[in-house]
């Protein structure tokens, strides 16, 4: 090695290990979250089939405010936030309902569309949530609104830098070399082991790293969302997206309880059957499956989310805003009528969990996530083996005795 590019290394390894000790167990915990979500969707089918289908019947289905009395009249469910309605004659309704005055959440229920039947709250769900929660923010007070958020954003940057310094660290003298780059060295022991695994299986899932690093990016730092609509999206398209959102769960109930209690009075309430109605006239009965949201402060505008009966993919899908008092539609976002590069924001979650690519894109995405721990033992390992070779290359200091 040269001169010139020895102390260009040396800096850059410090810089490497300092990061990777700082951070290598926030990152685990990112990993093997990020590696748990990735087939949530299935999962959470595969235990809740029972509840999710009944049986298609010649009766009309009950509207969604008809499902929403029928339920609150067989218990106290909690005020409902959300309905799932399917095409499908065989799919049951799923109701999701608002955060309490602490900010939990009651579980959703699904109920059968004919005669408003619970049929039970999906398995699996609260644990996803939290892994959510642990992924996203840390468990960190204030959830997307608290430093948790931040935290895992500027660990996202310093994994990028892991990711370029480690790229540096191991370029070999052979670069057009295949094996070198991407065939491990199992016949090793010990330290060379370690850094055979480290470096080559680093270079097996860079890519993937890199994805998820800029993608995840966009859910922590605004001036990042901010940054990528101007660069990819029509400004129009960018001043919707941009659009301040309500704060949520706690702080959501704290900051609109008095404009809440001052409007109680007067306010008309929110009726999920006019933006029901106001979407089957857009759609004209053409979709699979529709999420009907209602606005979680003191607005009036719902938010609709639509996916035709052939969509995989959670990006693939029509969004519409309808007032819940008059049924107007506010404004009407397809997903046909999207540039290239809106798609790609619209599909940024898709991308960041592998699912573009379909199950072998997750599948690829969740083993690079679960490979996150590896990394920090590999890495803790060899930073305590190159503190040991120091010692033991270190000269002795000859202790003089005074006389001699």
């Amino acid at each position: 090695m040269s001169d010139v590019r020895r102390p260009i290394k040396a800096a850059l390894l410090q810089v490497h290990s300092i990061a990777g000790l700082a951070l290598a167990l926030l990152w685990a915990v990112v990993g093997l979250t990020g590696a748990t979500m990735a087939f949530e969707d299935e999962i959470e089918a595969s235990l809740n089939s029972h509840i999710m289908r009944i049986d298609a019947s010649a009766t009309r289905r009950l509207t969604p405010d008809e499902l929403i009395a029928r339920l609150q009249s067989a218990g106290d469910f909690g005020r409902a936030s959300a309905v799932t309605m399917a095409s499908d004659p065989s799919a049951a309704v799923r109701i999701r309902f608002a955060r309490s005055e602490g900010g939990a959440r009651p579980s959703s229920v699904y109920v059968d569309p004919y005669d408003g039947h619970v049929l039970g709250s999906p398995r699996g769900e609260d644990f996803f949530a939290t892994v959510r929660k642990l992924h996203r923010w840390l468990l960190l007070p204030g959830d997307g609104n608290g430093m948790g958020r931040k935290i895992t954003g500027t660990a996202a940057i310093c994994l990028i830098v892991m990711l370029i310094t480690g790229l540096v660290l191991r370029w070999p003298h052979r670069a057009r070399s295949v094996k070198m780059w991407l065939k491990p060295n199992l016949g090793l022991r010990g330290r060379g082991l370690h850094r055979s695994l480290h470096a080559v299986i680093g270079t097996w899932v860079l890519p993937v790293y890199l994805v998820m690093t800029l993608t995840g990016l966009w859910y922590s730092f605004e001036w990042y969302k901010a940054g990528a609509n101007w660069l990819l999206a029509r400004p129009q398209a960018t001043a919707a997206a941009m659009q301040p959102k309500p704060p949520r769960g706690a702080a959501a109930a704290e900051n609109n309880s008095e404009a809440r209690a001052e409007a109680k009075a007067e306010a008309k309430p929110l009726v999920f059957d006019h933006v029901w109605s106001a979407f089957l006239q857009q759609e004209n009965n053409d979709y699979g499956r529709a999420l009907l949201t209602l606005p979680a402060g003191t607005g009036t505008a719902a938010r609709v989310r639509s996916w035709s009966r052939d969509s995989t993919l959670e990006s693939v899908r029509d969004e519409f805003r309808i007032d819940a008092i008059t049924g107007r539609v506010i404004s009407s976002d397809r997903y046909a009528d999207k540039t290239v590069g809106e798609r790609v924001l619209a599909g940024v979650l898709d991308i960041h969990r592998g699912a573009i690519l379909g199950w072998p894109g997750k599948l690829a995405f969740m083993l690079a996530a679960a490979m996150m721990p590896l990394f920090a033992v590999t890495g803790l390992l060899l930073y305590l083996s190159r503190r040991r070779h120091r010692r033991v290359a270190r000269p002795p200091v000859a202790h003089l005795v005074p006389g001699e």
